[in-house]
Parts: C-alpha cells; sequence; structure tokens
C-alpha cells in the first residue's frame, strides 16, 4: 500500500468516465455554463471532516498541477466516442485552486467549487477519492486487509454458486468512495482473475487503461440538472438533455439516467423517439423492483420488446442483491450492474455516506427530486417547490415507492 505521504492522485485518468464523457459535451454545447457551483455533502452523521480541511485542500491543489500525458491522451483517443478536438482540450486542460472553496467556521465542512462548468466538473470524482481516503486513514489508522480479502472472496463465491450466471455482468462503479486507490485496484484486479465471465470492467479510467479492461459509464445527474438552467424551458429540460446527448454520441453510449425529476416524470418525455433511439436506462433510486416493472411495461406501451433494451442498476447494490435482481427480470430484458462502495471499501466497518452534486448552473438553482427520500440537494426551496410543480411531483408519494 502507498504511503500516506505520497499524493492519492497522481493521474487524470484516476476519474470515472463519465465525467469525461459529459465533459465533451460541455464542450461541444454548454460552454455558456459559466457561474455553475458543486457542493459537498457528507451524510453519515458523527464524524467532522473540518479536521481535515488542511489536507483536503493540499491533496485539490495537488490535483490542479496534474494534466494529461501524452500516452494517456494516446489512450483517450482510442476510446471511438471522444472527439478529435476534445482530446486538444484536454491536451491543454487544467484545474485551477482558485476554484475551490473550503470552509470550516460553520458546524460542518463547507467545500464547493464555482465557476465555468467545464472547468470545474472533473473536481468531482477526485475531491470525493481524496476526502475518502483521508478520512478511512483517520478512522482505520491500521485497516483489516485480510478481513476485506476475506469479504472479497466471499462475493466471488456467491458468483460462484450461484445456480446460473452466464448473464450475470457487473461493473466496478467504486471510484468515489473507496478506502484507498491500492484497494480499489486490488479488487479490481481479483475480479478480474476470478470471474472474468462475470466482471464487465471498472468505471476508472486509469485503471482500465492499465489493466486492458473496459471503461464504462454514460451520464450522471449533473448533466440533466444543467439543462434545467440551460435548455430552452424547465419543463423541457430532460428532453433537452436526451437530445443533446443523443446529437453528441449518435447512437454510443446509449443508456439514460431515469431520476433527476423522478422515473414517473421521465417516462413522460421518454417517449418512442427517445425509447427507441436509447439503449436501455439507469436506474439510482427508489426501488429497483417497482422501477423495473414501470420500465417493462413503458416498453411494451410503446411496442418495443423489452428483451431488445438493457436496464442497468446502480443504487446501493451488493452481490446478493444484484443476483436478486438478474434472478427476477433475466429474462425479460437485458440487466447489468455497477457496484460501487460495496466493492471497493467493505473491510469490515461502514464506509462513508459522501457525495458533491451540482447546486447551480449559470447563477441559476437546480436540483434532483431522487425517488429515494433524503437524496435532495438544493440550498433553494422556492426552487425545489417549482421544480416539483413543474412536472407535477408529490414528492411524500416518491419517497414511499
Amino acid at each position: 500500500m502507498p504511503s500516506p505521504s505520497s499524493p492519492i492522485i497522481t493521474s487524470m485518468l484516476d476519474q470515472d468516465l463519465y465525467k469525461l464523457t459529459m465533459l465533451q459535451v460541455y464542450y461541444h454545447w454548454f460552454q455558456e455554463a459559466d457561474d455553475t457551483e458543486f457542493k459537498f455533502k457528507c451524510r453519515t452523521p458523527g464524524f467532522d471532516l473540518r479536521t481535515l480541511a488542511e489536507a483536503i485542500m493540499t491533496e485539490l491543489e495537488h490535483v490542479c498541477t496534474l494534466g494529461f500525458t501524452r500516452e494517456e491522451l494516446k489512450y483517450l483517443s482510442s476510446l471511438p466516442y471522444l472527439k478529435k478536438d476534445f482530446i486538444d482540450f484536454l491536451r491543454i486542460f487544467r484545474l485551477d485552486p482558485d476554484h475551490i472553496s473550503i470552509d470550516t467556521s460553520g458546524e460542518h465542512l463547507d467545500l464547493r467549487f464555482r465557476g465555468p462548468l467545464i472547468y470545474i466538473t472533473m473536481f468531482e470524482i477526485f475531491a470525493l477519492g481524496i476526502i475518502s481516503e483521508l478520512a478511512n486513514r483517520e478512522r482505520f489508522p491500521e485497516p483489516d486487509y485480510g478481513e476485506g480479502r476475506r469479504r472479497l472472496q466471499e462475493k466471488i463465491a456467491q458468483v460462484k454458486t450461484h445456480p446460473e450466471t452466464s448473464g450475470f455482468m457487473f461493473t466496478d462503479f467504486g471510484t468515489r468512495r473507496r478506502f484507498n486507490k491500492a484497494w480499489q485496484r486490488e479488487v479490481v484486479e481479483t475480479f478480474c482473475k476470478e470471474l472474468p465471465q462475470n466482471f464487465n470492467g471498472t468505471s476508472n479510467l486509469a485503471l482500465a487503461r492499465e489493466l486492458g479492461i473496459r471503461p464504462i459509464g454514460t451520464m450522471a445527474h449533473e448533466f440533466l440538472q444543467a439543462c434545467q438552467a440551460i435548455g430552452p424551458r424547465l419543463i423541457d429540460s430532460q428532453k433537452h438533455a436526451l437530445e443533446t446527448w443523443a446529437k453528441e454520441y449518435r447512437g454510443q453510449l446509449g443508456i439514460a439516467l431515469t431520476d433527476v425529476v423522478g422515473f414517473d416524470a421521465f417516462l413522460q418525455d421518454f417517449d418512442l423517439y427517445f425509447a427507441k433511439l436509447f439503449d436501455g436506462l439507469r436506474h439510482d433510486s427508489g426501488d429497483p423492483y417497482w422501477w423495473t416493472e414501470k420500465a417493462l411495461e413503458h416498453y411494451r406501451k410503446l411496442g418495443i420488446d423489452p428483451r431488445s433494451k438493457t436496464l442497468i442498476f446502480s443504487d446501493d447494490l451488493n452481490i446478493p442483491k444484484a443476483l436478486r435482481i438478474y434472478d427476477t427480470f433475466k429474462d425479460q430484458t437485458r440487466v447489468g450492474f455497477g457496484i460501487g462502495t460495496n466493492l471497493t471499501n467493505d473491510l469490515g466497518h461502514k464506509p462513508l455516506n459522501i457525495v458533491i452534486k451540482m447546486t447551480r448552473c449559470r447563477n441559476h438553482p437546480v436540483a434532483k427530486i431522487s425517488d429515494s427520500a433524503g437524496k435532495e440537494m438544493c440550498e433553494d426551496q422556492a426552487y425545489l417547490d417549482y421544480l416539483a410543480y413543474t412536472f407535477n411531483i408529490d414528492r411524500k408519494v416518491m419517497a414511499d415507492n
């Protein structure tokens, strides 16, 4: 394991793919999105992250000294959906410490990133990985890697002993809340070796490049949130997001995220045109069985065979939960799983639940109204109410689903 004195982030590729796929859209379509803000939040009570503020800032300042290397750009150029002019932009891309705001005067660590969208979006995964690793050093100075390896082998056995897993595919989505960088690498390498038929790849670009496996990712909530400020009308923001994505990727990266203003409101916009245009949908909040049944019903009503589509699950998963979902729906549609914290931060303790979310774009409030209670993050209650009104959302009903 690396020395605690070494910088945590040493490569610009130590990043989730979907940050770059979204950044390419921002670069081509959303360059007017200045005055954007992302805010950090720790959802786990009882741990004061203010004591780590100086170390967090030191690590983030180091990230701002990094750029994409020639070999890293060559690797990114090999991905068919990343375009030459965007690669040329990455050639000169740097993060700026002036876009970081960190304040410890309140009751909680107040960490924000403010500036043009194309220059601050990349902070998110770097910052979360840094905070998670620093907090774990503080909480667990002598990590029990033996217990972590025992649990890892237990996960592998759960797949190997399951009655039927020929079509069961899962991906590492664990960069943002990993125990540390070295442990994520060990987990991914072990899955590559032990479950080559089931382990589909990783969201982490550095690991994908180094291990010769598939990088996986499309869009995150911030993309659809940005369209609340950039699109023609708020009521059309989801349609604007999906249309822009389709124009950029022309049939590639065709998995749409569904829960920025709730699944019911998403399906109102996801008509036959988009249902045919996109390969499938990603679940990230709410009951997965309720969500899947609604998705299957929606496709059938549109005259589309759900077996031709892919449903990806990525909300608070572990291997047993993913296998149960797979068993239930594998004959009705294609299913896949992105598993995060339970893969890369399972050493016998409860990981911190940390997030960084977009709160403003073009100096305009934006928000997500999730299908799960407690995932909303907006500092403007009037805007949150207006968003719910615009999309006819009953937040109490959604939370009960």
